[in-house]
């Protein structure tokens, strides 16, 4: 008996039915600019360019197998996840590899892995998993334990030290504690006693990491050192005007005046190009996303599915007002790339499984209870 064939039209609904095409088109429009500004970044280098091509084929079957995913799936991954995260990160932390001065990677012998990245999904899950599980009776002795849950993560990375990825992380996890209902009294208690330990914190951060702060405040002091990274993305920024100076006409990049144009500075190398109104058009397909998952977040059908969509949603937001501040000199050089815009795939394939987790927030309409 032969087996009919399926038909097209079939399989690209089978293939597309957890799938948002809103949130596709997006995001789809985000990576398109990442390969055209990649293009320049890299003088033309079509290596870079393949490279970055199988970073997203890894990461959008990343995102399609997270999106099929039943919500009550996600539930049950969330606290093995989390304990797996914090096991490996106590592992970097006796018997990890160190490079560069930071002790970040570790060796399982197949291949050397970065823990902190898989934290960056696994805190905000198991977090949300934890409130979920309180949400007939949550105290304040809830937020408390969820702090503490977020605190020993964040610890870990911050021992390392990966200042930029330890933020991030911390970010995730106080979305999802505001969405929680975290008291503003508490917050601003919070705010209140970060101040006021400023110089207790200034004294334990390493010395790379006072510079990068120094270097905000003035970066000429250390031009050629400490600050120069700061300085030539400014210029690069600045130097767009409005029109930009045209596709790969940008002299602070093909000069090579500007350092990591392919990673975290890309950014400078597209406002150079593009200008203004370049970047009021990146801004826009970057606020469309934002928003879409705000929408997702407004329209979730539970409490675990609106805590984990409003995480995600605010820490992609802050991935990116982090590199864009950091490249225009209001925030401290704290390596984090931009957004799907950036070289890499370990960063991409992290954001592509949070859009994954949208979509199927967004597509399966009920959570079922385990």
């Amino acid at each position: 008996m032969m087996l009919e064939p399926i038909p097209i039209q079939k399989l690209k609904q089978r293939f597309m039915l957890h799938l948002d095409p809103v949130l596709l088109y997006g995001l789809g429009a985000l990576l398109l600019v990442s390969l055209i500004t990649l293009f320049s970044a890299t003088d033309a280098s079509w290596a870079r360019i393949g490279g970055q091509l199988i970073n997203i084929l890894v990461a959008f079957t990343v995102m399609w197998i997270v999106a099929n995913m039943p919500l009550h799936w996600l539930m049950r991954i969330a606290v093995p996840m989390y304990l797996l995260g914090m096991a490996l990160l106590i592992g970097v932390a006796l018997f990890g590899d160190i490079s560069h001065g930071a002790r970040r990677w570790l060796n399982i012998g197949v291949a050397t892995i970065q823990p902190s990245e898989m934290m960056k999904i696994a805190v905000p899950l198991m977090m949300a998993w934890y409130f979920e599980k309180n949400e007939a009776t949550l105290t304040w002795r809830n937020h408390f334990f969820a702090a503490i849950l977020l605190a020993m993560p964040v610890g870990l990375i911050v021992r390392q030290p990966d200042l930029g990825t330890s933020i991030l992380i911390a970010a995730s996890g106080f979305y999802v504690l505001f969405l929680a209902g975290l008291s503003w009294r508490v917050m601003g208690g919070l705010f209140v006693a970060a101040l006021a330990s400023a110089p207790f914190a200034w004294g334990m951060l390493h010395d790379y990491q006072r510079h990068r702060v120094m270097m905000l405040l003035d970066p000429s002091q250390d031009a050629l050192g400490k600050g120069y990274h700061t300085i030539q993305g400014m210029i690069a920024v600045g130097s767009g005007g409005f029109l930009g100076k045209g596709y790969m006409e940008g002299t602070q990049t093909h000069l090579d005046f500007l350092p990591e144009r392919s990673t975290d500075f890309i950014f400078a190398v597209y406002s150079e190009e593009f200008g203004f109104l370049g970047n009021l058009i990146l801004l826009g397909i970057y606020i469309f996303i934002i928003g879409r998952g705000f929408i997702i977040t407004a329209n979730a059908s539970t409490y675990f599915t609106r805590l984990m969509a409003g995480s995600i949603t605010l820490t992609f937001f802050t991935y990116t007002f982090v590199n864009m501040g950091m490249v225009s000199g209001i925030l401290p050089v704290v390596g984090v790339p931009l957004p799907l815009l950036s070289y890499g795939g370990t960063a991409m394939v992290t954001l592509m499984f949070g859009f994954g987790v949208l979509m199927s927030i967004h597509t399966h309409k009920r959570l079922v209870k385990t």
